[in-house]
């Protein structure tokens, strides 16, 4: 066996947050002093461990000392803790236009996951697969993020099986804040899979089948559109590169809300959105 030392490449401010969370956690629950196998700090360090590296609760186990059901325990409370403190969606528009922001951008990523066929019948009377996703070839959740105009996210879903498309998802979670939102003058730019999503909702205009290319205006409008929204891009991109975990989760679908609210609240406190 050999032995070696490895480095965590995250800021131990925000390890310290998390042992906070965890700390004042362990107060409301009275959990007596010195009796459980790891500090708050050392709990932090486990739980990052995992969301930063993916490090399989086996892995986390023999490196903390602790057994595999105490590793999974753990894992859960520092989600659980973490996505107690994603904001919801109208405390992140309010905070949006509060900063002058033009526009909010509104885009759709399913988040891979281990899942066994789950039958279910679709709007059309079809048996599906629940968890199966056709847009993305593979079983996950699909997760709707509301971001920044620079592509920063602000706010990420509860999970929908991988089957609901990004407009169900969508009218679900996101549009009842939208709407509102838009109405007090801060619009929200998507794709074209949002087609039919309502006032306030922007969306490329699409050309009608059979007819002529559309007007130069149109061109220019749909151009100008595009080049904005496909900045919300790089919300995703910033969840999943640095929190490896959403890249594949191994963990009951069940869990891939919080997951994914709690990686939202470690980008925010790294970009310091939050203190």
């Amino acid at each position: 066996m050999i032995a070696y030392r490895a480095t965590l490449d995250v800021p131990r401010e925000l390890v310290q947050f998390v042992a906070k969370l965890l700390a004042e956690e362990r107060r409301r629950r009275g959990t007596p002093k010195g009796s459980r196998a790891l500090t708050c700090f050392w709990q932090a360090v486990l739980g990052v461990r995992w969301f930063r590296d993916r490090t399989a609760p086996d892995a986390l186990a023999r490196d903390h000392g602790i057994s595999r059901a105490t590793a999974y325990r753990y894992l859960d409370e520092v989600v659980a803790v973490l996505a107690d403190e994603a904001p919801e969606l109208r405390e992140a528009l309010e905070r949006a236009r509060n900063e002058g922001l033009s526009h909010v951008i509104l885009d759709g990523k399913i988040i891979p996951c281990d899942r066994c066929k789950e039958p279910a019948a679709s709007v059309k009377g079809e048996v599906i697969d629940l968890w199966y996703s056709g847009k993305a070839h593979a079983h996950g959740g699909n997760i709707q993020a509301v971001c920044a105009p620079g592509g920063f996210p602000l706010w990420v879903s509860q999970a929908e099986p991988g089957s609901v498309h990004d407009l169900t998802a969508a009218r679900a979670h996101a549009f009842p804040a939208l709407y509102p939102a838009a109405a007090a003058g801060l619009p929200t730019l998507a794709d074209p899979g949002y087609e039919g999503a309502g006032t306030g909702i922007l969306i490329p205009i699409k050309q009608p089948p059979g007819s002529r290319e559309p007007d130069v205006n149109t061109r220019t409008r749909n151009a100008i559109q595009r080049s904005l929204r496909c900045l919300g891009e790089r919300g995703f991109a910033l969840l999943t590169q640095r929190w490896r975990t959403l890249q594949h989760i191994t963990a009951s679908p069940s869990k891939i809300s919080d997951i994914a609210r709690a990686a939202l609240v470690l980008t925010h406190f790294e970009y310091g959105y939050i203190t």
